[in-house]
């Protein structure tokens, strides 16, 4: 399967996941709004999602996958598929003793996590019992992860791109048909996001049988691949999850700025998240997988023409939708957000952060795009020594602008600090001679951004000329949707008559599965 269809199916699952994610997060802000409730349970959802994307997705997948490739490729399927079931019984097994110890050390790690809860008793006994319903999430949700990473190395993207999808239904689900039942809506999402993982993982285990890799339970044992697969771990944890830990970083500080800091970075981070999942996580997810079996090849130029394709449609995607974000970020919080429980100042609020977000998002879909170029090499040491230089300025920028600027210093210095993270892996590869950016790639790059600042530009007037925050609901959605499909046009006309791409050979490769 080429690349670029690769990448549409995963984009595809995602879109899809992220849109019912954004109906989600709509029913929360209208039922929960962006106070002390919505604090806690933003907290309780994000503390397993850390732990998930570094110690399952992030740490896990960047050793695991290309060492499962290695196998599929050298040594054949029944010796990959042993040594992905003694993986799963290891991971099992130390997610479940983490779980286990988490529940019960809660009270003293939401000291750490969200130290400003400390202050409002009633908000951090909210938070404690919360996590409690939600950390068990952690231990299936990581299964789930190894399976995926089974399933895109075979490139059977759909069932793990298709995942998350469920998650999002549960919560839905549980929003409208356990908040009857439970003490508030935060407890109906959190018992929501439990059921979730027991869904996704029953599921998976049915994908991985139908795709012919049915992983059999044993007992956990350590052998000379499964410590190497741990070794690997260790520095992928940190390296691969440098930008969880930032956000990590952002809500324990701040849950000391103010009431309602929390929720306000969290709303901005979601819509920060749909191009970033579309398009970063998805080219990541597929190039991950790629590089890893073309490297295993005879010919590794395949690779590196993989890796600039790469870069270059992250950038094709990325780089207008950051434009968009940064100049429609209030008005798009306001159709979003803006009813029920989320007033006028939560739409200010929030869509400033999501505005300094949106001049990191390139960033952080570099991160996602060039971190498999190490991963792919077997290489997780050196991201980590980049990711701690990158999480120590990122604190040091919150400590020196969230005085003044409160929530919004929070968003700038993780802007800044994914910058540093996506430069210094490009650096670094093409110091190795593993990056070598291509013609192509140089030609196009400067028309992608060129074609980028001439859609903001016409955006820019059209809010100015269109936009009212105070219209009818139905008027601003009409107009938003409007601005939305003009900028795509205007991005799509400048980016063919600029060269930026070419639709034509886009349109064959999906056609042929041309290798891209």
């Amino acid at each position: 399967m080429s690349l670029v269809r690769s990448i549409a199916t995963v984009s595809g699952f995602t879109l899809i996941s992220r849109l019912l994610g954004f109906a989600r997060d709509i029913m929360i802000a209208a039922m929960l709004g962006a106070g002390g409730m919505a604090d806690a349970f933003f907290v309780a959802f994000k503390f397993p999602n850390l732990f998930r994307r570094l110690f399952g997705e992030g740490a896990f997948n960047a050793a695991f996958v290309p060492m499962l490739a290695g196998d599929i490729e050298k040594r054949g399927i029944d010796v990959a598929r042993e040594f992905a079931a003694r993986a799963m019984s290891m991971l099992v097994l130390i997610t479940g003793f983490l779980v286990a110890i988490i529940e019960i050390t809660m009270p003293w790690a939401m000291h750490v996590f969200a130290p400003g809860f400390a202050e409002d008793p009633e908000k951090f006994s909210l938070a404690v019992e919360l996590s409690r319903i939600t950390f068990p999430y952690l231990a299936f949700i990581s299964a789930v992860a190894l399976m995926s990473g089974v399933l895109n190395t075979l490139h059977r993207y759909a069932a793990a791109a298709g995942a998350p999808i469920i998650l999002n239904i549960c919560l839905i689900g549980a929003l409208l048909g356990l908040t009857p039942m439970t003490e508030t809506p935060a407890h109906a999402l959190s018992w929501g996001v439990a059921i979730a993982g027991v869904a996704q993982f029953i599921c998976l285990v049915i994908a991985c049988k139908r795709a012919g890799f049915a992983i059999k339970w044993q007992l956990p044992k350590i052998d000379d691949r499964v410590k190497l697969l741990g070794k690997r771990m260790i520095p992928g944890m940190i390296g691969a999850g440098v930008y969880q830990l930032n956000l990590l970083i952002d809500t324990m500080l701040a849950s000391l700025v103010s009431d309602g800091a929390v929720s306000w970075l969290y709303y901005a981070d979601r819509v920060h998240q749909l191009p970033l999942g579309v398009i970063g996580i998805a080219i990541g997810t597929a190039l991950l997988p790629t590089l890893s079996r073309q490297l295993q090849g005879s010919d590794p130029k395949i690779a590196m023409y993989s890796q600039n394709r790469g870069i270059e449609i992250a950038l094709l995607l990325t780089l207008p939708s950051a434009v968009a974000l940064g100049v429609m970020g209030i008005p798009i919080i306001n159709v979003l957000f803006e009813r029920g429980a989320f007033g006028t100042s939560e739409t200010l609020m929030t869509g400033m952060a999501l505005t300094i977000f949106a001049f990191g998002l390139p960033a952080s879909v570099l991160v996602k795009v060039l971190a498999p170029g190490f991963f792919a090499r077997e290489d997780t040491k050196t991201p980590i020594r980049i990711g701690i230089t990158a999480m120590v300025i990122n604190i040091v920028l919150i400590v020196a602008l969230m005085p003044a600027f409160g929530h919004l210093g929070i968003a700038a210095a993780t802007s800044t600090s994914v910058w540093i993270n996506a430069l210094s892996l490009g650096w670094i590869l093409h110091k190795r001679g593993d990056l070598v950016f291509d013609d192509r790639l140089k030609r196009r790059v400067p028309r992608i951004l060129l074609s980028s600042v001439l859609m903001g530009v016409a955006l820019w007037f059209a809010i100015t000329w269109l936009w009212q925050n105070d219209a009818l609901s139905i008027t601003r959605i009409i107009t938003m949707a409007g601005l939305v499909c003009g900028g795509l046009l205007v991005y799509a006309i400048t980016a063919q008559l600029c060269g930026a791409t070419s639709f034509s050979e886009l349109k064959t490769t999906l056609k042929r599965g041309k290798t891209v």
